[in-house]
């Protein structure tokens, strides 16, 4: 997506025109424009000339923004910085200053003289003409104050495409032009001597009210683009963590650089107190790093030689010397910062509904008012009734508010994830997010930790936990196996030193074996130290005990002799039970994906608290599992790793650890900074909430269109006796925008981890369940002829291919695949295509 800055536009009815005109343009697939932010995100492949002139034919101006690479035109465009500076609010308050001072004086004529008497100098006093002259003179300094309002308007109806700022300078001119026109009249009747008439055109001045139009007016887009500037505080405050300077060493000096000059591959220093200038890999020293920046986890992370650090986060204690990895737009903070940036650009789907109403919402309300000024008139009103009514319905009318009611809950709510370290790539997935009825997690890095450890040591007797850890730590330290890695660490912990071992060997079947000060150690898996030794049946049922929990346990000998076993397993993280949890509270159906055994799998899954558990799912099944899931709902994929990138794409809204591979987070729409499951609902809980505010929003505005515009045009007169000055109509409008924008700068009030107030969403598979429906059918075909992994993954998947098989969980050593059925599948059909592959059924149960 390319971006552009648009300037000029005033109100959604602008941001519409700029946005179907550049649809139009050959070679654009999609525009989405933004009111709040004044950005145009465009994909396609149109030229930027060909799409700056479009945006220029209707009226309004563009350039591309700094960073964007232009294929036409030379840019010099607008930053990030320059684009997110308040620069309208100092202009608008001028404007307001000096309109008050004027409106004072006016005011003070045309209702303190006239209604309560106050005193005016007898040249005005006696003369009626005098008074109204410099009345309108008062008005008309107003009105070029506030010139922008005409300019805009009439510029918008020139294009064809009437806006807000149209409404204003209709309404404004309409009633200067027939007080100016009574002000003649009043002249003509004082030289005639009729003085019943000048007084009685005195009351037919409506100069006051063009004026307060104009003042209420500005005083509502002022307060309006000061909560506007408020609701990009967050991203405003990821750029201020850019540093502007690094110290590079060059020759063996230090020398301070801006930021732009660091290039990938130079070797910078980063002393206490200072923050890393762009992503880097330590080589010298070490150091604690607070990441609270990009994570929001304020507690901070020791880093040492080998460890990666990021731009923006804060050296605390030691003195580190760091190779440059990653820079410019390529740092995370960079990535970070155009992600909020990109999802300001989108338009969240319930926008559509505000956009199609505010493109026609002008030329409406034009001819609202000229029907209500025709419509009095026929009812028998003067001409100054059927006048004030007509001007209050332009004046009263607001599309801002309609084009506000998405955009500011969607950049308040962004940036409120930016900060908790969650971070939505676009609007469509911070408002599809909240609709999510089923959330699918990879075990692997996402419910565990990803890295196995050692769990429990149960020793033989007459040997201790710390003899055995020894007697392993001699034998592993030569293995690169992932299990041998979390031995080696907890003897490492434990401050045991490594001993040498000769004649190292890994065997067949998954066994080590080494001679360590003269007698032969072997460790491996159950099956094959039972082939080398006796097992007792005590330590088989503790094996098979650790092994039902999920375990991996590793049997030690010593000289042929059993020493003990070491059980070792990749532990869930200590906030996955929770996460699940609050998931569940949520009303969402919770399963685990992982390509474990049924076992193994079936513990974690009930150590984490899941729903459900599909084990067995090779990588390439991920993808399959998740096309059924949703079926029956909106399905959140949550994964980390290069082979969830499928499932994460399929998914209705894929999530990424933040932790994990990149291809991952390419994939994914939702990225979880801190790599913490508990992430997974607050994102979920903060997308509720931002719907639930654009919802408020849209009510507000639309409810305040339908009463406001009926009671401006006079509806209710003759039924109620309710009538509306323009000039609270002025007022009206000037409120209704503020009070869209500060009801989405609540959201900044919103606890995205307090799970209290969680409500359960209608549950499609829970209900399935209830009722029996969904995966109500098992049925278990005993196989011969599968040998190994392989053959299971085989067989899974042609069973998985079947229409009504929802899952296959297949095992080669029990020899015998259970299929979960979400309807009647005959049995031939499933003994025909596991035959089909040259495998025997037996039978089927």
């Amino acid at each position: 997506m390319k971006q552009y800055i648009v300037t000029g536009m005033t109100c959604a009815s602008c941001s519409a025109r700029v946005e179907k005109a550049v649809s139009k343009v050959s070679g654009v697939k999609s525009c989405s424009v933004n009111l709040l932010t004044n950005s145009m995100g465009v994909e396609g492949t149109a030229s930027d000339a060909q799409i700056i002139a479009a945006v220029k034919v209707a009226g309004y101006g563009a350039k591309l923004k700094i960073g964007e690479k232009s294929n036409t035109v030379s840019n010099t465009g607008t930053n990030d910085d320059e684009l997110l500076k308040d620069q309208e609010t100092p202009i608008l308050k001028k404007r307001l200053v000096y309109s008050l001072i004027f409106l004072s004086g006016l005011m003070y004529l045309s209702m303190g003289y006239m209604m309560w008497g106050w005193p005016l100098p007898r040249f005005m006093a006696d003369n009626h003409v005098m008074m109204g002259i410099v009345q309108m003179l008062l008005t008309i300094m107003i009105m070029v104050i506030n010139q922008k309002f005409f300019i805009n308007g009439f510029r918008s109806m020139a294009h064809k495409s009437p806006n807000m700022d149209a409404l204003v300078a209709i309404g404004s001119l309409a009633a200067f032009g027939y007080s100016t026109w009574a002000l003649f009249a009043m002249t003509q009747a004082q030289l005639s001597g009729d003085e019943g008439a000048v007084v009685g055109y005195m009351h037919e001045f409506y100069f006051e009210t063009a004026a307060t139009i104009l003042a209420l007016i500005t005083v509502g887009k002022m307060l309006e683009s000061r909560s506007k500037g408020r609701t990009t505080d967050a991203l405003k405050g990821l750029m201020k963590l850019a540093p502007k300077t690094a110290t590079v060493i060059e020759n063996n000096i230090e020398k301070t650089v801006p930021i732009e000059q660091v290039k990938k591959g130079d070797v910078f220093v980063v002393r206490p107190g200072e923050n890393i200038p762009v992503d880097g890999v330590v080589i010298e020293g070490s150091s604690a790093i607070n990441e609270a920046a990009l994570t929001g986890e304020s507690i901070p992370i020791d880093k040492t030689v080998g460890d990666q650090v990021s731009a923006a986060t804060t050296n605390q204690s030691g003195f580190i010397k760091c190779e440059a990895t990653r820079v410019g737009e390529d740092t995370t903070l960079s990535q970070i910062i155009q992600m909020v940036s990109d999802a300001a650009a989108t338009k969240a789907p319930i926008a559509k509904i505000a956009d199609q109403v505010s493109g026609v919402f002008v030329p409406v309300v034009i001819l609202l008012s000229v029907i209500t000024f025709i419509g009095w008139i026929l009812a028998g009103e003067t001409i100054g009734f059927a006048l004030s009514h007509a001007i209050a319905v332009l004046v009263i009318s607001c599309p801002c508010a309609l084009g506000l009611a998405t955009p500011v809950a969607i950049m308040v709510g962004n940036g409120m994830g930016a900060k908790n370290g969650i971070l939505f790539k676009t609007a469509v997935s911070l408002e599809e997010a909240g609709k999510i009825s089923i959330v699918a997690l990879d075990k692997t890095g996402t419910i565990t930790a990803g890295e196995p450890k050692v769990t429990d040591m149960i020793p033989v007797k007459g040997m201790n936990e710390h003899e055995l850890l020894k007697m392993a730590y001699a034998l592993e330290q030569k293995s690169e196996h992932p299990l041998a890695k979390s031995i080696i660490e907890k003897a490492e912990k434990e401050g045991i030193p490594a001993e040498e071992v000769s004649l190292f060997q890994a065997l067949p079947g998954n066994g080590l074996t080494a001679v360590w000060n003269g007698s032969t150690l072997v460790g491996g898996s159950y099956q094959f130290i039972s082939s080398q030794t006796k097992v007792s049946d005590v330590m088989l049922r503790k094996s098979e005990q650790l092994a039902e929990e999920g375990k991996t346990p590793l049997l030690f000998t010593c000289d042929g002799k059993l020493a003990g076993i070491i059980a070792v397993a990749d532990v869930i993280k200590g906030d996955s039970p929770q996460a699940v949890e609050e998931l569940q509270n949520m009303g969402i159906h919770v399963v685990m994906l992982t390509g474990d055994n049924e076992r193994t799998a079936k513990a974690i899954g009930q150590q984490a608290g899941v729903d459900e558990v599909i084990a067995g799912v090779l990588p390439d099944g991920k993808e399959n599992v998740i096309r059924k899931l949703k079926e029956n709902g909106k399905v959140a994929m949550v994964g980390d790793g290069i082979n969830d990138a499928p499932a994460l794409t399929r998914a209705d809204i894929g999530i990424a650890i933040g932790a994990g591979a990149d291809v991952a987070i390419d994939a994914a729409d939702i990225v979880l900074m801190k790599s913490r499951l508990s992430d997974v609902p607050a994102a979920i809980r903060l997308s509720r909430a931002t719907l639930k505010n654009i919802h408020q929003n849209l009510f507000w505005a639309f409810s305040y269109n339908v009463i406001g515009i009926p009671l401006a045009a006079g509806v209710f007169l003759p039924i109620m006796g309710w009538e509306l000055n323009p000039m609270f109509g002025a007022a009206a409008m000037s409120v209704s925008s503020f009070l869209v924008v500060t009801n989405a700068l609540r959201l900044n009030l919103f606890k995205i981890k307090d799970a209290r107030r969680d409500k359960k969403m209608k549950n499609k598979m829970k209900k399935k369940r209830e009722e029996d429906k969904f995966f109500k059918m098992e049925k278990t075909l005993n196989i011969e002829g599968m040998t190994c992994e392989h053959c299971e993954g085989r067989v899974k998947k042609i069973l998985e291919e079947v229409q009504g098989v929802s899952q296959a969980v297949v095992s080669h050593e029990q020899k015998k695949a259970v299929v979960k059925l979400s309807k009647e599948v005959p049995d031939e059909i499933l003994k025909k295509v596991v035959e089909k592959e040259e495998y025997r059924v037996l039978g089927i149960s």
